[in-house]
This record gives structure tokens, sequence and C-alpha cells, in this order.
């Protein structure tokens, strides 16, 4: 079994930064693809960011591509999402998983769910 531990939110002026880092554990996840996905209370988890096994591909929604960045480390077995230009509506916490069948985009494609961290822009 594997487990994702999230670190790096916290309380952050509108416009300001913050890097949100994930540690995987328990199994080498190098050959997997991994994201980040938000959620707020009384909504869905929304799909942010996510990158290949390789690290050579990236994908983001809409509403962060330009203001964040993915990357990974799997010589540490870590994920990072680079947050720039934050906003009130980035608000969420923020989770990091493992995508099982490849496909990048559904939380259902991903499992191996962290506990998540707390991100919040105030205005």
């Amino acid at each position: 079994q594997g487990r994702m531990v999230e670190s790096g939110g916290g309380l952050v002026q509108a416009g300001g930064s913050l890097r949100l880092s994930c540690a995987a554990s328990g199994r080498i996840w190098s050959t997997y693809a991994m994201g980040w996905f938000r959620q707020t209370p009384g909504k869905e988890r929304e799909f942010v960011a996510a990158i290949s096994w390789s690290g050579g591909s990236t994908y983001y929604s809409d509403s962060v591509k330009g203001r964040f960045t993915i990357s990974r480390d799997n010589d540490e077995n870590m994920v990072y999402l680079q947050m720039n230009s934050l906003k009130p509506e980035d608000t969420a916490a923020y989770y990091c998983a493992v995508s099982i069948s490849g496909r990048v985009r559904d939380a259902a494609d991903y499992a191996y769910w962290g506990q998540g961290t707390q991100v919040t822009v105030s205005s």
C-alpha cells in the first residue's frame, strides 16, 4: 500500500505564492502519473494539475494554467505544486493522488489520496 502526505498549505494574500509538496511513501510511484485536486465544502473534487510518470507531460485546468506549475522528483518520491498569483477562488483543500488508470483529469481515475492541505487566499 502507499500513502501520500501533503504539506505546504497556509494563509496567503491574493497575489501571493505557495508551494505544496506531496510525499509518496510505502511504494515506488515513479512509474505512475500523479495529480493535484482541490475541494471546497459542498463541492466535488476539482482537477488542478497532473504530471506524467517521467515528468515530460503536464496538464492543467484552465483556471490555473499559467499560474500553477506541477513538478516531480522521482528519486525522492515527491510531487510539487508551485502556485503563483493566487486568487481568493483558489481557496480549498488540496489533495495529491496517484493515477491508477493513466488518465489524469477525473478524480475517479485516482487512488491513494492524501489527507489534504488547506490553502486560504485572502482578498
